[in-house]
């Protein structure tokens, strides 16, 4: 029997989602299935033998509309190994589960006589351990274990969340906190759920025959198809103990995210407040001299982080070293009492010393890193005026590490809507350890960019403004002229306006001015949950929606209700930022353009998204307003303008209020034609 071919295979999953096939999508699952070894076309190089042979690595920039999830889950499919797919968000998890590969799936199975299973895998933490919900969670300041289902109050916030969860432990077939709708509070969540360190094993647990957590791992391993996320890619990764079944092809969607995933990932951190709980955790279950031991460390950390100031420790001050040692030292020695110590008036002791045992581990992996001192690490502290001062490690860079841990032994497939910033894939891919274009050698991973495009008339559908007029943004103080600007145009657009600041303090200052001088429904970031602001701003027409970061990525309104997005200034790193700095500073001691490399570059992929806000629909009209002169007078503005999606530029602030008028009184022309 002849395999079915992949446009044949392509046509019948776009029609069984009821979309129209684009060049775009076409191209790119071409390149996919000759990256990864599945149906490829007629044209596709050969090797020696004869045999088709891909590029090992690609880089897909695929523009809003293009379909790229189904540009590549149909080669994924096709390909009859097994194949990871590892994305960054909920939302995109949620649609690939729920709705692109079942109807893949269906459509497929007649032309490839088999049905692909898939499975989605999460962190353990992610799934409900009823251990956890049927014998409590250990409580620092008590003997064994707190039963706080009989200890919150009914009427309260966190009584409500946790009967809610008992009831629904009882009908969940996953037990996958993303499936609870509505969901509950992280310190709700946090009474049924374990880390993977706290966890008893499925083998010592009495519920291990029932567990939620191993139970997606086996269904991962049965898949032909595994959905999981940035961070447990990074943890499989990193931690070299496999937590993904193994597999041949990796795709990762949204890979724009996937440094500062893998940086977060492998960032440690220390506060007083998480090495007291250790302390508090561990003293029950060991010797006296050891717990007298780690109680005296902690104190002197505590009295240490008193006097912290925020910002880098370019070297490590003395007495903060040997604090560390210390601390490492006093948990090292907790670590053994606790493998030998044993309590028999601690009701659950296998549960109490395993969360112990996670806690000390983590101070001592943490205090041992930063104490033995690494070229490689960044460390500073930070101060929060809520949660207090903390002593936070991290890597200078993740590159070598996706280089090593990555791009070995399979096929990797990275595909996003702004992978291209300056108009080429390679700043992009040295952040991912990836050598330029074309470059040959026997450590170097192969690999090709290929932009499909976006099925939009970005020069007819959207303009790009920069307002040049406006003075340049100092790094403190008002900008009155910014926001007299952002007055008019808002006014010009009739609402409409997602306003993306670089601050929260900014986001502020301009809700709060221009909520008295405008006649328009402003809402504001934090004011309530993320989800209902988008909902009440996609709902009506005349109403701005402020905010911050979550906002430059996180929004999705197609129609007249966003036809205006406005960013207040170039969202550089900030110069304090550590490990921002730090980065830019190491890029500049090899010999290379460090602004560029790590300020210009954060800034450029975070304006792509951003301006990717607008134009989500073939009939969508809109105006992306920049209102930061450097854009246009700077000698990287070319580089933040090639970044982003190719809108009609402009800098003439009539030409704007012009066409954002025009935009307004069509679409209310359009909202009166349906009423």
């Amino acid at each position: 029997m002849t395999k079915p071919s992949l446009p044949d295979l392509l046509h019948a999953a776009v029609t069984a989602v009821g979309g129209t096939e684009r060049p775009g999508q076409v191209a790119m699952a071409e390149a996919v299935a000759e990256a990864v070894g599945g149906p490829a076309p007629e044209d596709s190089p050969q090797g020696e033998d004869g045999a088709k042979r891909g590029y090992a690595h690609l880089l897909v920039q695929a523009g809003t509309g293009t379909g790229k999830s189904l540009g590549y889950l149909v080669p994924a499919l096709a390909h009859g190994e097994r194949v990871v797919i590892a994305t960054a968000t909920l939302a995109l998890q949620r649609q690939l589960v729920e709705r692109d590969l079942p109807r893949t799936v269906d459509a497929l199975h007649p032309l490839l006589r088999r049905r692909p299973e898939f499975a989605m895998l999460k962190g353990r933490s992610n799934y409900l351990c009823l251990h956890r919900l049927h014998e409590g969670a250990p409580q620092d300041e008590e003997d064994g274990l707190f039963d706080v289902f009989e200890q919150a109050t009914p009427t309260s916030k966190l009584g409500k969340d946790l009967m809610r969860l008992r009831d629904w432990a009882d009908e969940t077939e996953t037990g996958d906190r993303d499936a609870l709708t509505p969901g509950v509070s992280d310190r709700a969540w946090g009474q049924v759920s374990v880390s993977s360190r706290e966890c008893l094993g499925a083998s010592k647990c009495a519920y291990g025959a029932e567990c939620f957590a191993e139970a997606a791992r086996e269904r991962a391993k049965l898949a032909d198809v595994v959905i999981t996320n940035h961070a447990l890619l990074a943890i499989d990764a990193i931690e070299g103990a496999p937590v993904l079944p193994q597999h041949e092809v990796l795709i990762i969607d949204e890979a724009h995210e996937l440094v500062s995933r893998v940086t977060g990932v492998a960032t440690g951190e220390l506060t007083p407040g998480q090495v007291n709980r250790a302390v508090r955790r561990a003293a029950k279950l060991v010797n006296e001299k050891a717990a007298d031991q780690l109680q005296t460390a902690s104190e002197t950390f505590e009295r240490l982080m008193e006097l912290a100031l925020p910002g880098r420790l370019e070297e490590i001050p003395e007495d903060l070293g040997y604090c560390l040692m210390a601390l490492r030292d006093a948990a090292r020695t907790v670590i053994s009492a606790l493998g030998s110590t044993r309590d028999k008036s601690v009701q659950d002791e296998d549960a109490v010393r395993k969360q112990a045992l996670a806690s000390v581990e983590n101070i001592h992996a943490v205090a041992e890193r930063i104490a033995n001192g690494s070229e490689y690490d960044v460390v500073w502290y930070e101060r929060h005026d809520r949660f207090g001062a903390s002593l936070r490690v991290a890597p200078l860079s993740v590159s070598g590490l996706l280089r090593e841990k990555l791009f070995e032994d399979r096929s990797v497939v990275l595909t996003s809507a702004t992978l291209k910033l300056g108009g080429d894939f390679n700043g992009v891919a040295a952040s991912l350890g990836l050598a330029p274009e074309g470059t040959e050698g026997e450590d170097v991973p192969p690999w090709k960019g290929l932009d499909v495009g976006s099925p939009f008339e970005y020069g007819k559908q959207g303009i790009l403004y920069v307002a040049k007029h406006l003075a340049q943004p100092g790094r403190e103080g008002s900008r009155t002229d910014m926001l007299d600007e952002l007055a008019e145009l808002i006014e010009a657009a009739g609402g409409r306006t997602l306003g993306l600041f670089s601050s929260m303090r900014a986001a502020q200052a301009a809700a709060e001015e221009l909520r008295g001088r405008l006649d328009v429904p402003i809402l504001l970031q934090g004011e309530e949950t993320l989800g209902e602001l988008i909902r009440t701003f996609a709902e009506d027409a005349r109403t701005c929606l402020f905010g911050t970061l979550s906002l430059w990525q996180g929004v999705d309104v197609p129609g007249p209700n966003c036809q205006l997005v406005v960013m207040d200034r170039v969202p550089f790193p900030r110069p304090d930022d550590p490990l921002m700095s730090a980065r830019q500073k190491a890029v500049e001691e090899a010999g290379g353009n460090g602004f560029m490399a790590v300020a210009a570059t954060h800034a450029a992929l975070l304006m792509a998204q951003g301006a990717g806000r607008l134009v989500r629909a073939t009939g969508d009209r809109g105006v992306v307003a920049v209102l930061d002169p450097r854009v246009e007078r700077a000698r990287y503005g070319s580089f933040l303008r090639k970044s982003m999606p190719q809108f009609w530029y402009t800098t003439d602030r009539n030409q704007v209020r012009r066409s954002l008028a025009a935009i307004d009184a069509a679409a209310e022309a359009a909202e009166a034609a349906e009423k």
